[in-house]
């Protein structure tokens, strides 16, 4: 058996007692883990070691390099559309919401700037939705590309919405689940380099964060939130990425909606040049960004989706990938409608409760096993700030489980609050943005 650079025990000591982790410590203890070298147990007390200590900037981009280092790399520099003109390649992530659907129309208007975008998303689990599962509520349409195939669809379409490969960061996989099972998921140092690992080894030239505030996210305190997203626009600069993050708020879901299908009804709204105000503006704001990392500046992002320009990408897009653009999308069996308890204005539709509701009707899933139900979710009929009439409806569930009605009605009334005109709320939806200091 060969002998160790390190013992688990040592890096464990080191980190519980205030110690800087050295460079060479902290290659060995990823690649250790990740071979099986270093016991559940003791990874799990160098997490929390990590939760109450901290991590320096330096510990982090080198925990975030060897994570990436644990699998492969892609890279996209020699990538072309067809005629052979060299493509830039820029990237969003969001940290995760409620309503979240904005990568829907994100990805297909960033690529009819002729930018490509490689945006390997992820399924939904607890009350914040997926976009591959919302994609799949298209039928036909796949979510497993190789990486043959999406090599070939950036050049030809300009943008790809599909499943992460597993050999980005495998690392992190088995870092994730061992954190999700010891308390440790909060750590901004392994929440920052979770994140960022597979972004980096997705190889974009440019990355845009969204990162959410507010009761429906995963940060529910806005220093937290802004730390979270400092530390993951460091991690993207120091590894040569061009990186900025919005700070958003998401104290009450973004649109309308909240589901699978009706959120993908949602966005080819917003690409046909309607939709929700605040779908709309988040959408033309990161894309602005993206646009600007991958050298475009002043674009006229609102023409695009104005003009069909995103339109025709989206429709390629899907389509390239078994979709339907212009199928018929699954409806829910069985619907009942919330209103209004009491007139005045709505202060209140809680992100958390509105997310809960659409889960509890089959929107989501409580394991990564589960299926979802392409129909269930939640309709909002108003935001807050309107003035609202006693019996005037709020919401309407959908589901294809009557069983599951009773819970979630009581979710989305205690969702509600209403009160009176001087108690209207900050509807802020872009709260900062954070560039590399």
């Amino acid at each position: 058996m060969a002998t160790e650079q390190f013992s688990a025990v040592e890096v464990i000591r080191a980190k519980r007692d205030g110690g800087e982790l050295s460079n060479e410590m902290i290659d060995w203890t990823i690649d250790a883990y990740t071979r099986g070298a270093i016991a559940e147990e003791q990874m799990s007390a160098l997490n929390m070691a990590i939760y109450f200590q901290g991590m320096n900037r330096n510990e982090i981009s080198r925990w975030t390099t060897a994570m990436i280092n644990s699998g492969e790399r892609m890279d996209f520099s020699a990538l072309t559309d067809p005629s052979g003109k060299k493509l830039a390649t820029t990237d969003k992530h969001s940290t995760g919401g409620v309503g979240d659907k904005i990568t829907l129309p994100l990805a297909p208007l960033v690529a009819s700037f002729g930018v490509a975008v490689p945006q390997l998303s992820g399924r939904g689990l607890g009350h914040t939705g997926g976009t591959l599962d919302k994609l799949e509520a298209i039928p036909g349409w796949k979510a497993d590309l190789s990486n043959e195939a999406l090599f070939s669809q950036l050049s030809n379409v300009g943008a790809v919405i599909c499943a992460a490969g597993t050999g980005l960061a495998p690392a992190d996989k088995k870092l994730y689940a061992l954190r999700d099972v010891t308390a440790t998921v909060e750590a901004i140092p392994l929440i920052a380099s979770s994140i960022m690992s597979k972004k980096i080894a997705e190889g974009t030239g440019t990355l845009v964060l969204d990162v959410k505030v507010g009761s429906g996210a995963f940060m529910k305190d806005e220093a937290m939130a802004r730390e979270l997203a400092e530390t993951m626009v460091n991690l993207g600069t120091d590894a040569s990425v061009n990186t900025v993050a919005l700070l958003t708020n998401m104290e009450t879901p973004l649109g309308l909606t909240a589901g699978n299908a009706i959120e993908v009804e949602e966005s080819v709204e917003v690409l046909a040049g309607g939709g929700p105000e605040d779908v709309v503006e988040l959408t033309v704001a990161l894309a602005t960004e993206m646009l600007a990392g991958a050298g475009i500046k002043d674009a006229d992002v609102p023409g695009a989706l104005k003009n069909g320009k995103a339109m025709d990408i989206w429709r390629k897009m899907i389509a390239a990938q078994g979709g339907d653009p212009d199928a018929k999308l699954p409806v829910a069996k069985e619907s009942h409608t919330v209103v209004a308890p009491a007139e005045g204005v709505l202060i209140k539709l809680d992100a958390m409760d509105i997310g809960l509701a659409a889960w509890t009707l089959g929107a989501g899933r409580a394991r990564k096993e589960d299926s979802v139900q392409a129909g269930a979710g939640v309709r909002m009929h108003v935001k807050p700030g309107a003035l609202v009439r006693r019996g005037e409806p709020i919401a309407t569930l959908l589901t294809d489980t009557p069983a599951k009605m009773e819970r979630a009605i009581e979710l989305v009334q205690r969702a509600i609050r209403i009160g009176s005109a001087d108690d209207r709320p900050d509807t802020r939806l872009i709260l900062d943005r954070i560039a590399a200091k």
